[in-house]
């Protein structure tokens, strides 16, 4: 049966980030630079893992896939959202909405998992050195990328063909920048009892399981650090993973306010914003936290720019 027979609506309108005409221009201006950012700094961060021999680690391994799930999943949502600031409306089709639905659910699962195989390897480097070698194979990272990707598999799957059992009558005006699950929910002429099970379920899952995960890992870390005599790498090391563990915590952090609070706490507006740290400003600064300040990262683009510049 095709998807149009299930629903009446088909197509939705997204009323996008803001509504005052004034904002329209200057957030266009600056969510396209921070997109073009994203972009080419996971796309170089992809490009520097692939050419640079001595970045076949496994911190590298993790990293890429990292910047590769930023690149596909800032791209599912921010060229849509550019949109909203500079058409009066903003249209986008049944089908469409449920594929965007669903390959931002997939791929922002795989990040919390992936963050979560990043932590976990961080805890061996620092607090197992002599063990590193043996306990993160090549064979074993493999198959955490593997479990990350299906556990986000399973989770947009059961997400979204909860979303696809509901109606939408007549009512087909999405408060939010792009198809997400609550603001969808908003507009069903049908019970979403299951859906809103499913969230405290699923998002549940994916999202207290990798932070207890995660942040076990860095209170490990931080113990080891706390140890470390040489005052100077001690401040190195606890900047370090500080930073990461920002990150951390503003990527769960706003997904947790997002989808684990009562339908009845907040407003849409206010999730609105939470979601734009997820799905842009952690995007951009990931390249940056993990990457930039990484003395090897810096050895692998200065060799890169240089044999570049020799062809």
């Amino acid at each position: 049966m095709a998807l149009a027979n299930v629903s009446r609506v088909t197509e939705f309108i997204l009323l996008g980030l803001t509504e005052q005409p004034s904002l329209q221009i200057p957030l266009f201006l600056l969510f396209l630079v921070m997109y073009m950012i994203t972009a080419l700094g996971n796309l170089a961060l992809i490009i520097l893992i692939v050419l640079n021999s001595h970045l076949h680690t496994p911190m590298y391994f993790f990293l890429f896939n990292l910047s590769f799930v930023d690149l596909c999943y800032s791209s599912v949502i921010t060229p849509k959202m550019l949109m909203n600031f500079v058409l009066m409306k903003n249209i986008i089709s049944y089908v469409g909405c449920m594929t965007q639905f669903y390959l931002f659910c997939f791929c922002v699962i795989s990040e919390c998992y992936v963050l979560t195989s990043m932590a976990y390897d961080r805890y061996v480097a620092i607090c197992n050195p002599l063990l590193y070698n043996i306990a993160m194979s090549p064979k074993l990272c493999s198959y955490l990328m593997f479990a990350s990707y299906l556990m986000a598999f399973s989770s947009a799957m059961i997400h979204t063909g909860c979303l696809l059992r509901l109606t939408f009558c007549d009512k087909n005006i999405i408060n939010h920048y792009f198809c997400d699950l609550l603001p969808l929910l908003q507009l069903s002429c049908t019970s979403t009892y299951v859906n809103e099970i499913g969230i405290f379920i699923v998002a549940g899952k994916d999202v207290i399981l990798p932070t207890a995960i995660i942040f076990i890992s860095y209170g490990f870390i931080l113990s080891s650090i706390l140890h470390i005599r040489p005052t100077e790498g001690r401040s190195k090391a606890f900047s370090t993973c500080s930073s990461h563990i920002i990150a951390v915590s503003l990527f769960f952090g706003s997904g947790a306010f997002m989808y684990l609070k009562p339908s009845s706490v907040g407003s849409m507006d206010e999730g609105k914003i939470s979601s734009t740290i997820y799905t842009t400003l952690i995007p951009m600064m990931n390249p940056l936290i993990y990457s930039l300040r990484n003395r090897d990262v810096k050895e692998a683009l200065r060799k890169t720019l240089k044999k570049s510049s020799l062809v």
